[in-house]
């Protein structure tokens, strides 16, 4: 393969889906969803799929499924998604975020980063191969329209379409750069419980002068999180740390190569407090949390209101590590209030989804390293999980195919935030990986 012809044909075919962006398909707000699914099949067909579709029959948004023939027997799915965040606040945005916008090596747009640009890659690499002899191996398209609102219908899908999905090997929806400007190759997820709490102490606001003896929602429901976790980050709850294994040495010898540079991760977070961890690489692979993501309650607004508040709400989310159940989890904390004297606080379940880590000596974590440093030399590294969830543990468990997550983006992408963005440069390296993953996956 010769590389400079690669990526000239890379370059040269790099706003081809631009389109794709203008789509402003947000599923939170149930934007262009239709649309952009049409207009996915439609462009699956243009590359020469054997068969594209749309799914409807679980649910949820629909479900864009594409299959193209390879020369060899091997059969790797890609999954993605095509909703996007909403991109509020438009204030701060330089461009228009449904306009994909060129400005200093970058492309400015909603979803550039998560997860449009990864896909519109993944079309560049089998666009190159379908016109120079055809794709080296199977390659499947799952493409869902709801992972920006949880997911809901992902394992109904899984489970009804296992058989159009077999395949080998899974490239999840994306990846990229680090802090340090280093590839990551990332073979797991961390799961997720994402629930809600409130408390309700009277049937309406009363002066605050009556403090003295009147309960107060918000003390009520502060007291109740704090039962919860300890100042150091430990979660006080009985068994949420039962299913946590110890890494094998495999894993650990990959966390122990890992790279943090926790002045840049500062600079970057724009943090104004020190870490809450001396081992941020192993709390990063292996460690539960629980977050409180929001505290709402009495008088919000400006000026004064002296007022004892009649509730209280939080959200709060628990980053999960294999092998950790979000509803055996959701279901040991409400039984840990109740024990702590909090019954009276109620528990919303909002949504879950389980972690899951690939084998890292799988020959599939190996090909992606192999073509990895064909392309990016040695500034390539493996990363047992990320820290954040995603829907993957139904391809996972019922397929049974070892996942990975590569990709387009870097640090400064800026997901879900106003200015989301990718650069022409890593666009164009992650396109001729892609290109090379394949042709190695295919020999």
């Amino acid at each position: 393969m010769d590389t400079t012809k690669v990526y000239e044909y890379v370059q040269k075919h790099t706003a081809d889906f631009f389109d794709y962006i203008r789509f402003q398909s947000i599923s939170a707000q149930d934007k262009d969803i239709q649309k952009t699914a049409d207009w996915l099949v439609e462009q699956f067909q243009k590359l020469g799929a054997k068969f594209a579709t749309e799914w409807n029959n679980q649910g949820a948004n629909p479900v864009v499924f594409a299959s193209f023939e390879g020369a060899s027997d091997k059969t790797l799915l890609f999954y993605n998604h095509y909703d996007v965040q909403p991109p509020e606040p438009l204030d701060e945005w330089v461009t228009n975020p449904f306009e994909p916008t060129v400005k200093d090596g970058k492309v400015f747009a909603r979803g550039i980063s998560d997860n449009k640009g990864e896909l519109m890659s993944r079309l560049v690499a089998v666009k190159y191969f379908q016109d120079h002899g055809g794709l080296p191996v199977n390659v499947k398209f799952f493409v869902e329209g709801a992972e920006e609102v949880g997911s809901p219908q992902i394992e109904d899908y899984v489970f009804a379409h296992q058989d159009e999905l077999k395949s080998d090997a899974c490239i999840w929806e994306g990846g990229g750069k680090d802090e340090n400007e280093t590839f990551l190759i990332t073979c797991g997820l961390k799961g997720i419980v994402d629930f809600d709490l409130r408390v309700t102490t009277a049937t309406k606001d009363t002066h605050s002068s009556l403090a003295v003896y009147t309960p107060n929602a918000a003390w009520r429901l502060i007291q109740a999180l704090s039962s919860l976790r300890s100042p150091s980050g430990q979660v006080l709850v009985d068994g949420f740390y039962d299913d946590v294994k110890p890494l094998d040495k495999t894993t650990q010898f990959f966390v122990d190569q890992m790279q943090f540079n926790p002045k840049e991760v500062a600079n970057s977070l724009g943090l104004k407090s020190k870490l809450i961890t001396d081992d941020p690489t192993g709390e990063l692979v292996n460690g539960s949390t629980m977050t409180v993501n929001g505290f709402s309650s009495g008088y919000e607004g400006e000026g004064i209101k002296t007022i004892i508040p009649k509730e209280a709400s939080a959200k709060v989310d628990c980053r999960l590590v294999p092998d950790q159940d979000p509803k055996k989890v959701f279901e040991a904390v409400q039984k840990q209030l109740s024990k702590n004297g909090f019954s009276d606080v109620e528990v919303h379940y909002n949504v879950g989804e389980k972690p899951f880590r690939t084998d890292l000596n799988d020959p599939f974590v190996k090909v992606n390293l192999s073509a990895a440093k064909s392309v990016y030399g040695d500034k390539v590294a493996v990363i047992p999980n990320t820290p954040g969830g995603g829907p993957a543990f139904p391809f996972y468990d019922i397929l049974d195919d070892p996942i990975l997550m590569v990709g387009v983006h870097y640090s400064g992408s800026g997901a879900h935030a106003p200015n989301e963005n990718i650069r022409l440069a890593d666009f164009e390296q992650g396109t001729v990986f892609m290109i090379e993953l394949l042709a190695t996956y295919g020999k």
